[in-house]
């Protein structure tokens, strides 16, 4: 979290002219639209915790069904537990289609901690605004979703990029 992955989707997104898909946004609007998912994951998301993989897998195989992802997408902080990242292969799989890379941003905690607080000061995200649920999220990034960054390394399809500097 805060490391700029949205950022740099944007980019690449418009480099090669394929949607962003990002399970975050896709949640927060579920949230602001207050739909059964929305409350669900809202509680789950202000304690600083992770959507249920089953939940996420749901909304991207959805997702995946549009017409603007036929040229392939850019997953924006999706896969992030081992066990969503298998479960994206086989449906990836079912599509003929694979994972191409996946980018690993490497930023500092104490670098996280200040984006978050900076971006909580505009964005309105309630999970940006207390330094204890931000270095929380950190940890649970660290304990679950490293572990995918694992799992593509041994496809090697791993690409570990400088988070820190300019954009």
């Amino acid at each position: 979290p805060g490391a700029g992955k949205g950022t740099q989707a944007q980019l690449i997104c418009k480099r090669y002219d394929i949607p962003q898909i990002s399970t975050g946004d896709m949640l927060r609007a579920a949230i602001r639209e207050g739909t059964e998912l929305g409350l669900k994951a809202k509680s789950v998301m202000e304690s600083g915790g992770l959507v249920s993989d089953d939940l996420i897998i749901g909304l991207v195989k959805e997702r995946l069904t549009q017409p603007d992802c036929v040229n392939g997408c850019l997953f924006d902080g999706f896969p992030r537990t081992k066990a969503q990242a298998e479960a994206l292969d086989k449906l990836l799989k079912l599509k003929n289609a694979e994972i191409g890379v996946f980018l690993a941003m490497q930023v500092s905690e104490e670098e996280l901690v200040k984006r978050l607080l900076n971006r909580g000061l505009t964005s309105g995200r309630s999970d940006d605004t207390n330094e204890m649920v931000i270095r929380s999220r950190i940890t649970e990034y660290n304990s679950k979703t490293s572990s995918v960054a694992d799992y593509y390394k041994q496809y090697n399809k791993v690409v570990m990029v400088p988070g820190e500097g300019c954009i």
